[in-house]
């Protein structure tokens, strides 16, 4: 199968039973004026089960009432983003710990260190992050990582939370070989692979060679970072069978394959049930 037929989605569907997207935004204001249709084209093109990411409490009612209207089909996660830290920190970590009581959830995320836009809360994001890879380990989720240049204080961070026993995934993966077994030292972690590998000279593309396949989940991100061939254009959860596309050929694997392994892989790690109903047997 070559990446070219990737571009079309529908033929793509033909070749497999279900995809997992493991890292998505339908309540982005970007995407949520469209987030029905795109949930069907979703479903069209073989991705069965989407998981939204959380990012603080402004966005956090949409994304509940989105996923409520789509039981089975879509899943939540919970958690404060570090874009999002700032200086009501610790009423937004608040809601997070007494929502995740109330709610359910399939992991803790999207969490993590966010250095990019900035360094005024830097002491606060590790704050954050500590405290809530606390939470998963109480509540026995896994965590889904965001970081963006923070890898060794967050290395840091996780070798003293070495016996809290996190697992989860590090969403956007575009680092090394390296960064990727330092960070299993300290937990069990997957990589969550997105557009960015489909892009002309990604150096994720020679990473994923070694990185073995039961540590491989498949995300968008949506509504951003689009794989090829519709780089620059909005997002969605239908075009994950492109980013697979493209995992297959660097794997030396068929689609059918990448499909049946990291749709495996979604589910064990997110206790999801391969069934409609769509949870597991642990929590919730």
């Amino acid at each position: 199968m070559s990446v070219s037929q990737a571009q079309d989605v529908g033929f793509l569907r033909i070749f497999v039973d279900m995809f997992v997207d493991t890292h998505t935004h339908f309540y982005d204001e970007w995407l949520l004026p469209d987030a029905e249709a795109a949930i069907q084209r979703a479903l069209d093109a073989g991705v069965g089960k989407m998981i939204q990411a959380d990012v603080d409490s402004h966005e956090r009612p949409a994304m509940w009432e989105v996923g409520r209207r789509h039981p089975g089909v879509l899943f939540q996660m919970l958690g404060l983003y570090p874009g999002s830290v700032a200086a009501d920190w610790r009423e937004e970590l608040d809601q997070v710990f007494s929502l995740s009581g109330e709610r359910d959830c399939v992991a803790i995320g999207e969490i993590g260190l966010d250095y990019h836009e900035g360094l005024e809360f830097v002491q606060q994001q590790k704050e954050v992050l500590r405290q809530q890879l606390e939470l998963a380990a109480s509540l026995d989720l896994p965590v889904n990582i965001h970081l963006r240049d923070a890898w060794e204080d967050f290395l840091a961070i996780l070798a003293d939370c070495k016996h809290l026993n996190l697992r989860g995934n590090l969403h956007c993966f575009t680092s090394s070989y390296e960064i990727y077994e330092r960070a299993n030292k300290y937990g069990d972690f997957s990589v969550g692979i997105g557009g960015v590998v489909t892009f002309k000279n990604a150096s994720i593309a020679k990473t994923l060679e070694r990185i073995p396949m039961e540590k491989i989940l498949l995300e968008t991100d949506a509504p951003y970072l689009a794989p090829v061939p519709f780089r620059g254009k909005r997002n969605e959860s239908s075009y994950l069978p492109c980013i697979a596309a493209k995992v297959a050929e660097i794997k030396g694997k068929s689609l059918q394959e990448i499909e049946s392994i990291t749709t495996d892989n979604a589910l064990t790690l997110f206790n999801l049930s391969p069934s409609p109903e769509g949870r597991g047997f642990g929590r919730g």
